[in-house]
């Protein structure tokens, strides 16, 4: 049913691509609240379902503490709260302590601006032994449409794993995520943002993975 939902987004994708591929559809909502004097707190949650995992596979919940040190510079650091899927039932729980470095309107070409962030993950899962640490480094580029807040962005994100544990096989690159999305304002405090994601996996030895997602996320802030 999800492959309905990514038929036209994934209409411009290589036909070599659909040897592994998955129709996915990833939702999420996000809510950021302005604590004063620089700080803020925000909270995200992100479903994903999948066509070859049989529905709901992961329910991302992240709680990070920002602090704005000017307005191009934001850092942060929280906890990321993960449970695991297959086809609906619990599989595993994933804990990540979390801390990142944001660059906002870093370098301005046209009418549009790049920005750009760090990530840094430490990985625990329970049941399992050793502890993942990966980066995550992101890259975007917005631009403004006419004068009603529409824009639109493309983005880059790679998945980088510092070390190799049980549930972390690959050292190295193992994963990216490309991106276009359109956003628009929908009231003072929210936006609403939907695009296209394909998802590259790395596997060494055998076939890469691609998944086509279609993402839609409301944004709060407050």
């Amino acid at each position: 049913m999800l492959r309905l939902v990514v038929l036209l987004a994934c209409c411009t994708a290589p036909v070599s691509a659909w040897a592994k591929d998955d129709a996915q559809l990833w939702t999420n909502t996000s809510a950021k609240v302005k604590l004063g004097d620089g700080w803020s707190i925000s909270q995200e949650l992100t479903a994903r379902f999948s066509d070859n995992r049989n529905g709901l596979y992961e329910l991302e919940s992240d709680t990070l503490l920002n602090y704005q040190i000017s307005p191009m510079i934001m850092i942060g650091a929280g906890y990321v709260h993960d449970p695991n899927y297959a086809g609906g039932d619990f599989t595993v729980m994933e804990h990540r302590a979390r801390e990142e470095v944001t660059f906002n309107n870093l370098i301005h070409i046209g009418p549009g601006a790049i920005s750009a962030r760090m990530r840094l993950e430490t990985r625990w899962r329970d049941g399992a032994t050793g502890t993942g640490w990966r980066l995550r480094p992101y890259v975007k580029y917005s631009l403004p449409l006419g004068s009603h807040g529409i824009k639109f962005s493309i983005s880059h994100e790679s998945f980088v794993n510092l070390n190799s544990v049980p549930y972390q096989k690959i050292t190295g690159e193992n994963r990216m995520r490309n991106m276009a999305a359109l956003s628009f304002p929908v009231s003072k405090v929210a936006g609403l943002e939907v695009g296209y994601i394909e998802q590259h996996g790395f596997v060494p030895g055998g076939a890469d993975s691609d998944d086509h997602v279609a993402s839609v996320a409301l944004k709060l802030s407050l």
